[in-house]
């Protein structure tokens, strides 16, 4: 093999890569300046918000139709959702809960979706994310809602009615799931230990590979995978990088039932009075109970459709402290609290028997990593 110094024309190639690094950190200096003034800016108007998901999707969508390649698209958004993290964390360094420890799904769906350059806090359970946030002990959290195989994550959306918080962005991450076991061969495995949303999402192939086996529910697929270290005969659904972290064989990759498997997670912040800034290709959420009669439901699912607006969701939990009585969630295409859906918001109030608007924020990226399997 050919020593560098032995490649013609290398050396001369090398030296074009330094120059252009030192262009790139100047730019990325002046970049970084004008962040800086963007929060001044900011702090002088009484702005305190250094998170924009409408003017950062805006940003990598121009981004994506100017660039000529060789870079795909997704090598561009990786590079500058960094670039972004990092000049937010210049004005300030905003605090994120998520379900920990390090190393779950979300940790690394929330680390692919806001930056490395946050600061990233593990939350035991899904009421400690809504709590952190809503007494402002953290900035935002950033929760699973749904997946495309085993659906809703009933939980988060019971909590949005116990917490006053709203939603500030979506995202969807691709699920690539793995089976994780200090043993190495898949006949030693008998018991088999994840969260619940992971061991729904690959029941069959758990089912026709390891038909015998225990499945264990546990508080996330990092604790899962801390258990399947520690036991002989365990194994964990989980993230594959938790297998070099913690010195676990990979058994089986891509186990999930569906190829076409993912997981969509709202980040999530304390509510107030401040509005909610104009987006475009946006999607409202919002809380509402219905009077317990006929025809109720139906007549504000007609509201909608007079004024041409789509509903993407529509999921009803128990109201709690009653029985029988029901709160709907609903995620429609459009900016509900906008003055030109003013009439609509109305009509709303005047069907229902209470209406909460959670956040109207920016239709969320697809986030497909091929180095980072993602779910939750």
């Amino acid at each position: 093999m050919a020593k560098p110094a032995q490649i013609p024309g290398l050396a001369e190639l090398r030296v074009q890569i330094d120059a252009l690094d030192s262009q790139l950190l100047d730019l990325l200096s002046q970049r970084a300046r004008l962040s800086l003034a963007v929060g001044q800016a900011k702090a002088r108007a009484g702005n305190a918000r250094v998170y924009d998901p409408a003017r950062e999707a805006q940003l990598l969508a121009s981004l994506a139709e100017r660039n000529p390649g060789p870079l795909n698209a997704a090598h561009i958004e990786a590079i500058w959702r960094e670039i972004m993290s990092a000049s937010r964390a210049l004005q300030k360094r905003s605090s994120v809960a998520y379900l920990g420890p390090e190393g779950t799904f979300s940790y690394f769906a929330a680390v692919d979706a806001l930056g490395s350059s946050s600061r990233f806090v593990p939350c035991r359970d899904f009421d400690e994310i809504f709590r952190s946030v809503a007494s402002g002990e953290c900035d935002m959290g950033f929760i699973p809602l749904e997946n495309s195989i085993h659906g809703t994550i009933t939980r988060s959306f019971d909590l949005f009615s116990q917490h006053q918080v709203r939603i500030r962005a979506e995202f969807y991450s691709r699920i690539a799931n793995s089976l994780l076991s200090k043993e190495t061969l898949l006949a030693n495995v008998h018991t088999v230990y994840s969260h619940a949303q992971p061991l729904g999402q690959c029941a069959e192939w758990l089912r026709s590979h390891l038909p015998h086996a225990r499945l264990v529910s546990v508080s996330s697929s990092a604790n899962a995978a801390q258990r399947a270290s520690q036991e002989e005969g365990a194994a964990s659904v989980g993230h594959r990088s938790m297998a070099d972290a913690l010195g676990l064989n990979t058994l089986a990759d891509n186990i999930q039932d569906d190829s076409s498997n993912w997981t969509r997670f709202v980040l999530i912040e304390a509510d107030s009075n401040a509005p909610s800034p104009a987006v475009q290709n946006a999607k409202s959420s919002l809380l509402f109970t219905v009077p317990n009669k006929a025809g109720s439901l139906s007549s504000v699912l007609d509201i909608f459709s007079r004024h041409g607006v789509n509903m993407t969701k529509l999921e009803s939990r128990p109201m709690k402290g009653t029985c029988w009585n029901y709160v709907f969630f609903a995620d429609v295409e459009c900016c509900i609290d906008a003055p030109e859906y003013a009439a609509l918001l109305q009509e709303m109030k005047d069907a229902c028997s209470s209406v909460r608007v959670l956040g109207r924020y920016p239709a969320g990226p697809h986030l497909d990593s091929t180095m980072n399997s993602k779910g939750y």
